[in-house]
Order: structure tokens, then sequence, then C-alpha cells
């Protein structure tokens, strides 16, 4: 099967000043359908650069994309403009809601852009079963600031599934969150990916990053590595760990009076 997402000899320059910057450098690489992958790195190690042409956001400066067979380097601004809503969904580190409109119309938003024709009713149904997959479906009237940071990223997850992305990428999307909090959001993730949803996950931290499948390292704009994830952690599992450390500690720090 051919890979959704096949990169080859991609280099990315910039001309800032004096002496260019060469972000990345000659990456080739293969994502097939149903990956998890983490795309891993110092600051200037050209992950952000090369998250943002596997976005369509930035075109490199030499070699070749295709996006589920689509050769992106063929396409004017408003065709990747299409290929972004058709093909891709973005989760962001600060969740990009828009304050003032309910959980359901932050997810209804994509398709009002979307070349599909749906109704109204459809658009909400349709973005009904996206919240009810992240959990939060009783919560589809609530205003950003009624949710907590987790429920955000939800709501944010959602949004991104609404069109039935491709690939889903997701940059830093638990860096604005509490430990608890980051490995719930990756049990999202976790069960997305296992329904076959392929997922390209930024993270400078490995704990996350031991939740994907797949690591890649760069360095200095090349993949240094290129490995699978030995002994992946689970959420479901980290979570019941912690509720069983929780509950021991309260249990040691209200000790029984004696009688």
């Amino acid at each position: 099967m051919a890979p959704v997402v096949k990169i080859e000899d991609l280099h990315k320059i910039y001309d800032s000043g004096e002496i260019p910057v060469h972000a990345v450098r000659g990456v080739s690489l293969d994502i097939h359908r149903g990956e998890f992958v983490a795309l891993m790195g110092s600051s200037g190690s050209g992950k952000s650069t090369l998250m943002n042409t596997l976005g369509c956001l930035d075109r490199p400066t030499r070699g070749s994309y295709w996006l589920d067979g689509t050769d992106v380097a063929k396409l004017d601004s408003n065709q990747l403009a299409d290929l972004r809503n058709q093909k891709l969904g973005f989760v962001f580190q600060g969740f990009n809601l828009l304050s003032r409109t309910t959980a359901l119309e932050n997810v209804e938003l994509p398709l009002l852009y979307s070349k599909k024709r749906m109704s109204a009713k459809e658009m909400k149904d349709r973005a009904m079963y996206c919240l009810e997959i992240v959990g939060l479906s009783k919560r589809y009237d609530h205003m950003p600031n009624q949710l907590s940071g987790g429920q955000q990223q939800r709501v944010a997850i959602a949004r991104a599934l609404v069109n039935e992305p491709q690939v889903l990428l997701a940059d830093e999307p638990t860096g604005n969150l509490d430990s608890k909090t980051s490995i719930e959001v990756m049990g999202v993730f976790q069960k997305l990916n296992d329904q076959g949803i392929t997922i390209v996950m930024v993270t400078h931290e490995l704990d996350i990053a031991h939740y994907c499948k797949r690591d890649l390292i760069l360095r200095d704009g090349v993949v240094v590595r290129d490995e699978l994830v030995q002994d992946r952690s689970v959420a479901e599992q980290e979570l019941q760990r912690l509720a069983e450390a929780e509950a021991k500690a309260k249990l040691i720090g209200n000790p029984v009076p004696a009688t």
C-alpha cells in the first residue's frame, strides 16, 4: 500500500540576513496509514519546519512531498487550502478555539469551509459525533472558558476530526497541560489511532513520545534516528496506576483513628 505521506530529499532554506539558514537538509521518509509518529528534536532541529511542510503551510526549497498520492508542489495557494481542509486535521498547543463560540460551533467550523455540501443538521450531527468520540458530547453547549484545559484540547481534537482527515497533525498538544491531563489527552490520541487514524505529533517530551508507535529524531535538519517505540506506554494503564497511587496516598495521609 502506498504511504499516505511521502517525502523525498526535502530541503528548506531560509534567506534571513547574510547567512542562509538550512532548516531541513535532505529528509526522506514514508508514513503509512495507521502510524502514530512522534517528531522530536531540540530547538532549531528542524522539526517545526518539517511539520509546517507536512501541513502544507510552507513550501520546501527543493525536494518532493506527496500527500495521499497528491504532488503538493503542483498545487497553487487555493488548491493547497482545499487540500489542508480535506486531507489534514490540526491540533495546536494553545487549543485555538473561538472564545465566544460553543464547543459544538467550534467543531462545526471546518465544515463551513468544506467543499462537501452539508445541511445545517448534517453539520451538527457530524460535529456531535466527533465530540462523542472525544467524550464531550454532554458539554456541546459550553464555551471554552467553561471547560478545563484538557477538555478544550479534546474539543480541538474533535474539530480536527470533523472533516475525516487522512492525517492528524498535532503540534505540542500536551504543552499547556498538567501531567495527568496530558496522559488523558494521549489516551484520546491512542484510541483514535487504534481506529486507524494516522497521527504525526511534534513533542519535546520523551514520556509523551513513548505513547506513540514510532519516533523520528531530528538534529540540525537531518533525521538522525527513526525507530519503533519499545515497551510503548498505554494511557489507560498509566491513568489506572495514577488512580491507585492517589488512593494509596489518601489512605496513608488519613489513617483510621484507633478505637
